[in-house]
């Protein structure tokens, strides 16, 4: 039997970063997963990439994660241009107008669990436990249990489930889900276009869902994310990869010149998901253990990442009040905190979604009309750049500085 004070749940981006955020309290953490240790992504871009906001790169470099990444695979992209299909309307943002130097960066997601890998092995007070399956978790107030598949057991005071929207932590803990279907499938894949992307993040909202092209680092390949609606996206996958290619190309209004796939395609079905609890004693939840969100503005990575950040905060600041940092009253400040910015994320995602969903005449005109005005208007226009990089609103304090005190 061997004893932690915290057990997260979960070995990928915000479980790791969760585990590694918790250095200044002092306590004993465990991080289990039963995926094997990942390695540093070599060769061609992999297929699953996260749009890190500036807030969340700050995160990353306060746990010294950043830092020993391939900067080569990583992509600094300082514009976006987003716009609608069949439309005179646009809107431009440039790192610029607010005095930095990019809007975000485009990095593979095995890059930044291998980074941030490495540091958590270089920690004293993690243990890792990789290749583990759970075979049973018992949560109680007195405390929790945790037998994995090769029978060795484990105890910790808090468990932290940042195990994915499937998560057995937030079944295991009865929290209540609320969740709809948003009737898309997003088609992932990388592709070589004729035109270099010049770091411009682009998006087209057409009638059936929106497409974007996310730049890597090679000046002509694209990670895009394609969500469409269900039949259209069954037909997309349907097609050879030369038809593909061409629906591709003029979905996007040959804005890249022509476009050629360079990976396989995957797919996968979209679903909002909230908790409506995120806690009890002895356990909560983070990233998409607690929600999952529409991928048209790339956010669910940094909504996670701070979720782990806000938490960590919470937790060191009861160790250092000498406050029992796994009774529920003392971890609700950090519970209201980031339910309050999830609600306003999964407000504007679902309102931009209906939004921009169909064709309607009226409708079409609102939207194009609303867009050309936000760009023509600087003020209102830099607070909505500034709120996607994660400049404005209540940050945790990682997310605002890049040293780890």
């Amino acid at each position: 039997m061997q004893t932690f004070d915290v057990a997260v749940i979960g070995a990928g981006i915000v479980g790791l970063v969760q585990a590694l955020a918790l250095k200044a309290s002092g306590l004993k953490v465990a991080v289990i997963d039963s995926q094997a240790a990942p390695n540093k992504p070599l060769g061609d871009a992999q297929l699953r990439v996260s749009a890190l906001t500036l807030a969340s790169q700050n995160v990353l470099t306060a746990l010294g994660a950043w830092q020993v990444m391939d900067q080569q695979r990583i992509a600094a992209y300082n514009s976006m241009l987003v716009w609608e299909q069949d439309s005179f309307a646009k809107i431009e943002f440039d790192a610029t107008q607010v005095t930095q130097e990019q809007l975000g960066y485009i990095v593979e997601n095995q890059a930044i669990v291998a980074s941030l890998w490495l540091q958590a092995q270089q920690a004293d007070f993690i243990e890792l436990f990789s290749e583990c399956p759970i075979q049973h978790l018992a949560l109680s107030d007195q405390g929790n249990f945790i037998r994995l598949t090769d029978e060795r057991m484990l105890t910790a005071r808090l468990v932290i489930g940042a195990d994915g929207a499937n998560s057995m932590v937030r079944t295991v803990a009865n929290f209540p889900l609320t969740f709809w279907d948003y009737e898309q499938h997003a088609i992932v894949a990388n592709i070589k276009t004729a035109v270099p992307h010049g770091n411009v993040a682009r998006q087209i909202f057409t009638a059936s869902g929106p497409l974007a092209f996310l730049p890597l680092w090679d000046q002509h390949h694209c990670s895009i994310v394609w969500s469409q609606d269900e039949p259209q996206a069954s037909q997309l996958m349907a097609l050879s990869a030369v038809e593909f290619n061409k629906a591709l190309t003029v979905a996007f209004d040959g804005q890249l010149g022509v476009c050629e796939l360079v990976s396989e395609r995957h797919t996968y079905p979209l679903k909002m998901r909230y908790a409506r609890q995120w806690l009890n004693t002895g356990v909560t939840i983070v990233g998409d253990a607690a929600h999952t969100i529409h991928p048209l503005a790339g956010q669910g990575a940094n909504l996670g990442i701070l979720d782990a950040a806000a938490l960590a905060e919470q937790i060191c600041s009861l160790v250092a009040q000498d406050k029992d940092f796994s009774l529920l009253r003392n971890l609700r400040p950090f519970e209201r905190w980031r339910k309050t910015e999830t609600l306003k994320m999964i407000a504007a995602m679902e309102g931009f979604k209906r939004l921009f969903a169909g064709n309607a005449g009226a409708k079409k005109m609102l939207r194009d009309l609303g867009l050309s005005a936000v760009n023509h208007l600087p003020v209102s226009k830099n607070a909505i750049v500034k709120h996607a990089m994660g400049l404005t609103g209540e940050l945790p304090n990682l997310a605002k500085t890049s040293s780890l005190s």
